[in-house]
Formats: structure tokens, C-alpha cells, sequence
């Protein structure tokens, strides 16, 4: 049965100022200028006695448990680590992007905050379409044009005011110093930076992210003194040096300049939205997610409430009928998707309907395990979406728990920096559909309900989730992956909980992905036996090898009170605790 719980709150004024604040005074967090573990995954969960963080950057997760350490909540500890993410991990970490928060106090009362980018007012329908009326993908990816209007700043700021217990100051601090001080590349970010290059140097010219002439490497230490002073002033004036006044001028400026649609008025009247999250139960777990704009919570709902209808807790992991039941549900809630979710205050959504026993029924009565199912034969739409976003969990000593999945759309968002700060500008505006009913540039196609409107928040798949076992906390997690964000939780649930794996087996193994269209398996290597897919392939499924699929963080909560972290190995991520 579904359940809601909603939180009122009062509109955030318009100007918000702090007294001077000199960033000594909060004292260091960490020391920046030390190379990180640049082999930081294990194949063993991290067990903490208290609290623990789980984020894509080991600073990031250094920075989250000192706070912790100093007596701040969950929530300060994600604050500081989004922040701290915008430094370390600009692909997907960031201030000019946007994101979705599932938090879960201890007493279990449960809220969920969007912070989504939004559509500004100049924005329209055709934006996108060349004089053919063919969608160029060319603007809609990498111009000003296709970002949104940011969300993650006031995001962070709505959290800390409803539920920070340290100073705003202190928070901010560390991605501050780590700017301003430098830290050291991996190997994953040094090759990623080096793979763009050329893009970054055209787009932006000479910039803090690219070296004169040599590339980067391993061990490589970079500076960004430039975000860093932008980031003092937002951790002595808060969001209001972002959203009003001559920086927020300076962006509408750059915008107008260079073809893009944000304005001043677009960012002074950005808010924050409280919304209901998704809430339901299967069995003896509760579950808490996202709910639109972010189609993760309601496709998350209707497949752990299938899939617990159909037997999955019979099946062998990885076996024939496991797939193949995973690979079905996939493809019906997939094919409702795009057709019936979009941003509320815009669309009309189904939502009692879509994930109601009666209608769940009918889907599963009509998968036929003689033979894989027919995607065509599913009249719905669908929509791509990048995958470089990044997720983080955070639990503290009171057992408060924390889900974030934020992001810039692409890796490193449009790829262009904004002209005061140096942050990368998302491309946000790419996750509408640019023209409804015609295919994308991934041959996919676009809904309605997502169609391009002023205003309107974007549809996403993002899917951070927190689970209950017979009222108390048991499972924090989340994953980046665009469409693939959802199986991926799904799948790491069922690992966790149905399969009985530790934290870090549950976010290493393995994972499959089906999207309804194209009507192909994507598995990663060894993700499903020869002999397995061998068997399905004669029942008419196909199959398409590809590399990572998301990137899971998880916190468990063990029988005896310790938290049981893992961090996922197809990236720099990594665990940490006290």
C-alpha cells in the first residue's frame, strides 16, 4: 500500500546575509594537500561503530566524517560532502547543477527534498530544433542554452535550515581550503580530465582545469582558486551571493551573451520544494524514495512490489528466472515511464494507478516465462538520460540517515565554466524531450509529460532510497547511471536484503539492465553465466555486453547497531567511518 507524508514549509526569503566571517576561524577539516588512496575500494565492507559516509571521492568522505566527528547530524555531514564533491569530483560533484535528498530521521518521520534544476522563462518547446525542425544536438548538450536554472546551492541551504545543527560557516569550510589549498588527482579523474581536453580548451579557452601544454597525470596537484574564493563568499553570505545581486548578474550577463537563457529573475525566484516522498511497503520492509520530478521512487516501488508478487526470494541469484523476472518488470515500468511522468506541477500523474495491486497484477499476468517478452508490443515512450551523476549516504551516531543523488546532466555538465567562480553550468535542459515523438539522439523517444515549459523541472531518474525492516533503519543507498540508476538500486536492494550479501558484495556484484527500449539485456561482464544467457537467448532475449553499469554506495545497518559500509569499485569511491 502507498503511503505519503508530506512537510510544510515556509518560503525561504529572498535575502539572506552573514556577518564576515574569516575562514580561519572554523579551523581546518582535513589536509587537502595529502594524496588520496588511489586504490581506495576494497573487497571488504567497511564496519563502523557510529557513523559513516559513502561518497565517488575519498576527500569527500574524509570531509563527511569529520564533520560527524565534530557533532554535526547527517545532514551537516551531506552539506559539507556535496560541497566538498563540486571540488574533487566536478564530472558530477557540483554548485551549478541540481539533485534530489531522502532523509530519514531517527523517531522515522521521513522527508524529501527537491533541488532539480528548473526550466528559465525564456525557455520554449522547440528550443532545440535546427530550421528542419530536427533537434541539434550539438545546442541542447554543450552551449549555454542547455543549462537549467541551478538548484544544488539552495538545495543545500534549505536542508541546513530545516535540519543543520552546525554553523553554515563550518560546512562550506572544507571545500573552501581544498580549493584554495589543491589536492591531488587519481588516476580515474587525471584520464577523464585528459579525455576532454581539447573540448574544455575550446569552449572556455585557457582554464583551472587544464594544464598549458602537458596532460595530466596521476599525483598531479590542482588548484582552483578561483571556485575556492567564490565558494568563501557563498560560505559567508549563503545562497543569496548566488542567486541575487552582481554574481548572479554576471551569470545572466554571460548568458545573454553567449546564446543562453538564464536570467536574473530565473535565479532570485529559484526555490527549493519539499515534496512528498514515496513511501510503500513490501513484506516486512519500508521503503522511502523519490518521487517525481524523479520517475527513480515509483518505478523502484512497482518493481520490488512485483517482483515480491511474482517469487523473486525463490530464485537463485543470477539464474534464468531471476533475469528473466528482473528483465520483465523492467521493460513494462520502463514503458510507462516517459508517458505518464514528468514534473507535477505541470503533469497530471497516475501515481496511485501505476503502482496499485490491480494494475501490477495485470502486467505480471501478461509476462510469458516460455519466451521474452515483446518491448513493441508495449505502446509507451521513452527517454535517455546521461549517466555521470553521483550519489552519497551519510548515517550518523543517531541513527539519522541521508540519500543524495545529484548531478550536471553529462560529465562535467555543458563542459563550460561560468565566467565568475569557474563551476561548471549543467546541461540539464537535455532531459526534456526536446520533441515529443520523435526519436532522440540515442534513437529513444520523448513524452509529453516532459515536454520542454518555463518553469518545469526535468524528469529524472535519480532514485536515492532508504529502507525500513519492521520500522527501524536497515539499508541507505543510491547510484549514478541515468536510466540505469533505477535497476541499479533495485538490484543492489535485492542483493542486500533478498540475497543476504554484505554491504560491499551487494555494490561489487555484477549488474544487468533492460530500459523496455532498445529491447536489448545490457550486462556487464560476468554480470550473468554463459550457460544462463545461453538459455535466455533461445527464449528470444538479446543481449549487448557493455562497461559499468552505475556506481551503488550503501550503508547497512547490522543486527547489532554497526553500520556496514560499501563503497562501489567501478570508481574512486570510498567508505569511511568512525
Amino acid at each position: 500500500m502507498l503511503k505519503l507524508r508530506s512537510r510544510q514549509k515556509n518560503k525561504l526569503a529572498t535575502v539572506l546575509c552573514f556577518a564576515l566571517f574569516l575562514i580561519w576561524a572554523c579551523g581546518p577539516i582535513s589536509e587537502p594537500a595529502t594524496p588520496p588512496d588511489q586504490n581506495p575500494s576494497t573487497n571488504e565492507s567497511l564496519i563502523a561503530d557510529s557513523a559513516a559516509v559513502v561518497s565517488a571521492h575519498p576527500i569527500a568522505s574524509e570531509v563527511g566524517v569529520e564533520i560527524l566527528k565534530k557533532g554535526g547530524n547527517a545532514i551537516d555531514a551531506a552539506i559539507a560532502v556535496h560541497f566538498a564533491l563540486s571540488v574533487v569530483y566536478p564530472r558530477a560533484g557540483n554548485i551549478g547543477g541540481g539533485g534530489f535528498m531522502i532523509y530519514r530521521e531517527t523517531n522515522g518521520n521521513a522527508y524529501s527534498l527537491d533541488y532539480r534544476e528548473m526550466a528559465p522563462a525564456l525557455a520554449h518547446r522547440d528550443m532545440f530544433l535546427d530550421e528542419n525542425g530536427e533537434v541539434d544536438k550539438t545546442i541542447s548538450m554543450s552551449s549555454l542554452s542547455a543549462s537549467g536554472v541551478p538548484g544544488s546551492i539552495m538545495g543545500m541551504w534549505e536542508a541546513h535550515q530545516e535540519f543543520g545543527s552546525l554553523p553554515w560557516e563550518e560546512l562550506v569550510n572544507p571545500s573552501v581550503e581544498i580549493a584554495l589549498d589543491g589536492f591531488y588527482l587519481t588516476k580515474k579523474e587525471a584520464e577523464k580530465l585528459n579525455s576532454i581536453r581539447e573540448e574544455l580548451l575550446d569552449l572556455n579557452g585557457p582554464n583551472p582545469y587544464m594544464k598549458s601544454e602537458e596532460e595530466w597525470a596521476e599525483g598531479d596537484q590542482i588548484v582552483l582558486e578561483e571556485l575556492g574564493l567564490f565558494l568563501l563568499e557563498i560560505q559567508k553570505f549563503g545562497p543569496s551571493i548566488f542567486y541575487s545581486g552582481p554574481f548572479a548578474d554576471s551569470l545572466s550577463v554571460q548568458m545573454e551573451q553567449g546564446g543562453g537563457h538564464i536570467r536574473s529573475a530565473d535565479l532570485e525566484s529559484y526555490e527549493a520544494v519539499w515534496r512528498d516522498p514515496i513511501i510503500w511497503d513490501v513484506d516486512e520492509f519500508t521503503f522511502i524514495s523519490m518521487g517525481p520530478p524523479s520517475s527513480g521512487g515509483i518505478l523502484l516501488a512497482m518493481m520490488t512490489k512485483s517482483l515480491h508478487e511474482m517469487g523473486i526470494g525463490k530464485e537463485e541469484f543470477q539464474s534464468q528466472r531471476m533475469v528473466q523476472m528482473l528483465t520483465e518488470v523492467q521493460r513494462f515500468a520502463y514503458a510507462d515511464r516517459a508517458s505518464h511522468l514528468g514534473d507535477p506541477d505541470f503533469w497530471d500523474i497516475p501515481l496511485e494507478e501505476l503502482i496499485s495491486d490491480s494494475y501490477l497484477s495485470e502486467r505480471i499476468n501478461e509476462i510469458n516465462f516460455e519466451k521474452a517478452g515483446s518491448s513493441d508490443s508495449i505502446d509507451a515512450m521513452m527517454l535517455s538520460e546521461s549517466e555521470e551523476t553521483t550519489h552519497f549516504c551519510v548515517v550518523d551516531k543517531w541513527g539519522n540517515a541521508v540519500s543524495i543523488t545529484t548531478t550536471l546532466n553529462n560529465s562535467f555538465g555543458s563542459r563550460i565554466l561560468a565566467s565568475h567562480g569557474k563551476y561548471f553550468l549543467n546541461n540539464e535542459m537535455d532531459d526534456f524531450s526536446a520533441k515529443p515523438g520523435s526519436p532522440n539522439y540515442y534513437g529513444l523517444i520523448g513524452g509529453e509529460a516532459n515536454a520542454i515549459e518555463p518553469g518545469k523541472r526535468m524528469l529524472s531518474s535519480m532514485t536515492p532510497t532508504i529502507v525500513e525492516k519492521e520500522g527501524e533503519l536497515i539499508l541507505v543507498l543510491g547510484t549514478p547511471g541515468g536510466s540505469t540508476i533505477i535497476t541499479t538500486v533495485l538490484q543492489g536492494i535485492l542483493n542486500a536484503l533478498v540475497f543476504q550479501m554484505d554491504a560491499q558484495s551487494a555494490v561489487s556484484a555484477p549488474r544487468f539492465h533492460h530500459q523496455w527500449l532498445p529491447d536489448v539485456i545490457f550486462a556487464e561482464q560476468d554480470a550473468i553465466s554463459e550457460e544462463t544467457r545461453n538459455e535466455l537467448i533461445e527464449l528470444g532475449y538479446t543481449f549487448e555486453e557493455r562497461e559499468a553499469i552505475g556506481r551503488l554506495e550503501m550503508i547497512k545497518i547490522l543486527p547489532n547497531g554497526k553500520l556496514e559500509a560499501g563503497a562501489d569499485h567501478r570508481g574512486d569511491d570510498k567508505a569511511n567511518g568512525y
